[in-house]
């Protein structure tokens, strides 16, 4: 049902889009379809916004969780992952101008009135904060958590994002198709620049944690049983400090991206994983299940998955330790 429905969301857009192109004579039915397409596209940006975007381990995370606060809420309390800018969190109050503009726009579109930049701006807003929500979740599964990235996105943001290129793409204000698509592009790109900025602000480059010294060094099967013992005590030990660990690699994946992922792991669905980066890609491409391995890196702590029962011990800025 939904998928029928998003067929001929597209559809109509590029129906109506097509009628821009039309002689004066078509001006009447021209405006009509955009108007309508103005108001459906709202509709469903406007209802999807309160709608689950995606499910982070069971955890559901609706649009307005972020400018409602529970977005970092969540990924702290569940994934210890807290706004790096916590100063900042007024910003995130700009979102609610989403519904706010969408209903504005249905009133405006429904009185036959000119919508201007609205469309435009509710757009880029919209994707602005679903890419936020997307990198988001691919960092989660760096992270361990989850397997696929289109596993945890929910339909409502699909269609959120197509209501949104519907809105735009409709529009009036421009008709243009080269700024429309830089309206569509803006937010994505605004909201990408920014992410990557944050994540070099908490990480140092990846040849920094390789000199620098250890706060511990400890085996894998240790690690693991500390964690079992007291998880609590472990993660206010461990978070943030530098480790080595030493063990044999239950798993090694190699991408194709050059990136790579090395994990130990026991019998009793605990694991420790560590994301490497590409310039590690050299040093770990010939390493095998069952090798032995000296790894160094930040833990980030443990985080327990409810769906599969198991709990991973992530690290960041993993490098392989120098003998």
């Amino acid at each position: 049902m939904f998928k029928h429905c998003i067929f001929v969301f597209l559809f109509a857009t590029i129906d109506a889009n097509s009628s821009f192109s039309n002689s004066m004579t078509q001006q009447t039915p021209n405006k009509s379809s955009g108007k309508w397409l103005q108001i459906s596209g709202s509709a469903v940006l406007l209802v999807s916004f309160f709608l689950a975007w995606v499910i982070w381990d069971g955890s559901k995370v609706s649009g307005y969780s972020m400018p409602s606060g529970d977005f970092f809420k969540i990924s702290k309390t569940k994934f210890g992952l807290a706004n790096p800018f916590p100063q900042l969190n007024f910003v995130f109050l700009i979102f609610w101008l989403i519904p706010a503009f969408a209903l504005l726009i249905i009133f405006l579109a429904g009185g036959n009135r000119k919508t201007g930049l609205l469309p435009f701006i509710t757009g880029a807003l919209s994707l602005s904060l679903a890419t936020v929500y997307i990198l988001f979740t691919k960092t989660l599964i760096d992270l361990g958590v989850g397997k696929s990235i289109f596993g945890m996105l929910q339909i409502p943001l699909y269609l959120h994002i197509i209501a949104v290129i519907v809105l735009i793409f409709s529009a009036s204000s421009y008709p243009s198709l080269l700024k429309k698509t830089g309206w569509v592009l803006a937010g994505p790109v605004f909201a990408f620049a920014g992410f990557m900025f944050a994540q070099k602000y908490l990480e140092n480059p990846f040849d920094d944690t390789a000199n620098v010294k250890a706060d511990y060094t400890i085996s894998a099967d240790e690690l693991i049983k500390e964690f079992i013992s007291n998880d609590t005590a472990t993660n206010k030990k461990y978070r943030e400090k530098v480790l080595v660990v030493n063990g044999k690699a239950s798993g090694v994946d190699v991408r194709n991206d050059s990136t790579s992922n090395v994990k130990f792991a026991d019998s009793t669905g605990y694991f420790i994983n560590f994301p490497l980066e590409k310039d590690q890609f050299d040093k770990i491409r010939n390493t095998k299940p069952g090798d032995p391995v000296s790894l160094k890196g930040v833990c980030s702590g443990s985080i327990f998955s409810e769906i599969l029962g198991t709990t991973s011990i992530s690290f960041k800025r993993a490098t392989l330790n120098k003998n």
